[in-house]
């Protein structure tokens, strides 16, 4: 009875688990804990994002672990991750990112600065 009760959240995940594999110079996005207390890219908590990239693979270290290319930003941050932290970026022709690279804190935090005032608004009571 025992053995049945664990093999069935076993069977659960193998079925919905996918094989991931990377090549050398794949890009892949790197998922970001959630850490209590910490804001990320102007969100806090449940809506800040999950992954961040995207990052290119350098070496396939084991099976399960690859060692990424990250920004001099980043340099806190070790550059081998577990495949169940990497997710494949696919990237589209429509996608046009306008990247600037950011100082982030030891708490992988940052202060956002403005850098243009879109619209300006007076309310009158």
């Amino acid at each position: 009875m025992m053995k049945t009760a664990q093999s069935r959240p076993k069977r659960y995940v193998d079925k919905r688990r996918k094989e991931l594999d990377f090549a050398v110079s794949d890009h892949v996005s790197v998922k970001v804990g959630p850490m209590k207390g910490v804001m990320r890219f102007g969100k806090k908590g449940k809506l800040s994002p999950r992954f961040v990239g995207p990052f290119e693979i350098l070496e396939k270290i084991e099976a399960l672990a690859y060692r990424v290319a990250l920004l001099w930003t980043l340099a806190g941050v070790h550059n081998v991750f577990h495949i169940s932290m990497l997710r494949k970026y696919m990237s589209y022709p429509s996608h046009v990112l306008n990247y600037e690279p950011m100082q982030l804190t030891p708490n992988m935090s940052y202060e956002e600065r403005y850098i243009q005032i879109l619209d300006r608004q007076e309310k009158r009571l």
